[in-house]
């Protein structure tokens, strides 16, 4: 039952750090999204994204060998992947990239919500 937080922490971890080679610019963008990134605009907003992915990935990771920082790092992770679903499901039209994005996310929100539930589980049982 304790493994539980911490797969969902790894392979949530993975899936978040998917997206950072986009660091490197709008052609590594437009092959991880499947879209054309013409404007630099748009290319900055994508690479601090891909940025920010790396950061929340390492987090998770992280937190496999930080106990302490398992509720933090599982409620953050299902908070992004979840909130990505909401937002491609209410605007819709997304291409087949997205779409694989979309499931990962799916993916990543079962296992997170999963480990979630069992740490603070584990963590009423201490108290207790």
């Amino acid at each position: 039952m304790k493994y539980v937080s911490i797969v969902a922490l790894l392979v949530a971890g993975l899936i978040h750090l998917l997206p950072v080679p986009g660091v490197m610019g709008a052609s590594t963008l437009g092959r991880l999204y499947g879209i054309e990134v013409n404007d630099p605009n748009t290319a900055i907003l994508l690479q601090h994204r891909a940025l920010l992915f790396g950061v929340l990935g390492v987090l998770m990771l992280s937190a496999i060998a930080l106990p302490w920082l398992r509720v933090t790092a599982l409620s953050v992770g299902l908070f992004s992947a979840a909130s990505f679903i909401v937002i491609a499901m209410a605007v819709g039209g997304y291409n087949p990239a997205i779409g694989r994005v979309v499931f990962a996310d799916v993916v990543a929100s079962v296992l997170l919500a999963a480990g979630l539930v069992v740490e603070l589980w584990l963590i009423s049982r201490k108290t207790t």
